[in-house]
Formats: C-alpha cells, sequence, structure tokens
C-alpha cells in the first residue's frame, strides 16, 4: 500500500533499508489516518506483520511482491529485445524465493530468458 505514495523502490535506487521503511512507515500513517480506529490498527498491524516477516503469509506476500518485480523485468526486456539488460532485478532476488509455486514460476522465467539471451548472443551483429 505505502507504494503507492512512496513509489516502487528498486534496488538500483540505492536506498537504505532504514530509509525505505521510514518513508513507507510515513506513507502508512498517511493512508490509514482516514479510517477507523480499529481499521486503522488493523491494516497498520498488517503492514507491520509484512514488514518484519513475522508469518508465513507475510512471507509469501513478499515472495510475490519480488516474483512481481522478475515478471515485469521479463515483460521490459521482451519488449525492449533487450534480454539480459535487467540483470539486477534478477540478482536482487536471487535465492530469495521458497514457496514451491513461486520458485517454479521463476524458475521457468529464467530457463526462458536464458534462452532468449542465447540466442540474442549468437545472432550476428550488423
Amino acid at each position: 500500500m505505502a507504494e503507492c505514495i512512496v513509489g516502487d523502490i528498486a534496488p538500483a535506487d540505492n536506498i537504505s533499508k532504514e530509509e525505505k521503511h521510514q518513508q513507507e512507515e510515513a506513507a502508512m500513517k498517511h493512508l490509514t489516518q482516514l479510517l477507523s480506529e480499529d481499521l486503522r490498527k488493523e491494516i497498520y498491524e498488517l503492514w507491520e506483520e509484512y514488514e518484519h516477516q513475522s508469518t508465513a503469509e507475510a512471507r509469501f506476500v513478499r515472495e510475490l511482491d519480488q516474483c512481481e518485480m522478475i515478471l515485469e523485468a521479463s515483460e521490459y526486456e521482451e519488449l525492449e529485445k533487450m534480454p539480459g539488460r535487467l540483470q539486477d532485478f534478477y540478482d536482487s532476488t536471487s535465492g530469495k524465493f521458497n514457496h514451491s509455486e513461486v520458485v517454479q514460476l521463476v524458475s521457468s522465467v529464467n530457463i526462458e530468458r536464458n534462452t532468449k539471451i542465447t540466442a540474442t548472443a549468437s545472432e550476428p551483429r550488423s
């Protein structure tokens, strides 16, 4: 939710985890201030649960968020016909997936991407 104010902070932005957390916390407080006290508390506690990765659900949602970043990077590389250009996004998530379905999806994306990188590398340059 905080991303709607803070924006999607990418690894290339070189923003510390602490600064990112502070920005997102301020955004969450701003977003929830119009809600009833009970709902504000519930939403904020769910956000904290996500931030601290204190439940299996929070860890799964984080994996989905990182998976979405990989899918976007893949889509951009395909649209630009430049496979491999967004390697930093892939590197930043390497080894961070544990949920079997997410691992399988990311693996499929990586296999397809590596095939495209190999094909592009073997094409004659003009």
